[in-house]
């Protein structure tokens, strides 16, 4: 069986993590998500879901209850286009590249380390990123 949240590497239209948020949206929804897990904005914390709207000019609620309205991952992500922003091919790969990239050598360094240990993986010092953390939780290889 696989687990019932994608990887954040899984890209809907070339956009790392989008994919994760709307398969939560609808897991929380049915009362499913697994305890432990950060849905939407948390004040005063940059998550992984806030920036994903950040990027697509789209407040997280709206994502929520649109996502929930029904429709395919690509639908979803036409419609936050269509009411926030379509970021281009270059600011979709800095994007990539700075998501797939954090906890590895940056400001959020001792979180990834402190993430590790409560996951009880404090002994892999090969994941470097919250993605490699997220995707080893997840029963899946880095």
């Amino acid at each position: 069986m696989s687990f019932p949240i994608r990887s954040p590497r899984d890209p809907v239209g070339g956009i790392f993590v989008f994919g994760r948020i709307l398969d939560k949206i609808r897991l929380h929804a049915q009362g499913k998500l697994p305890a432990g897990y950060n849905v939407g904005v948390i004040a005063g914390k940059r998550t992984f879901d806030d920036r994903v709207c950040r990027l697509l000019g789209v407040e997280y609620d709206a994502l929520a209850t649109r996502t929930l309205q029904g429709g395919s991952d690509e639908e979803v992500l036409e419609w936050c286009f269509q009411n926030g922003r379509r970021p281009d091919a270059e600011q979709i790969e800095l994007f990539n590249g700075f998501m797939s990239k954090r906890g590895w050598r940056d400001a959020v360094t001792p979180g990834l380390i402190q993430q590790r240990a409560d996951a009880g993986l404090e002994h892999r010092e090969d994941l470097v990123t919250f993605f490699d953390v997220m995707d080893v939780e997840e029963g899946r290889l880095p």
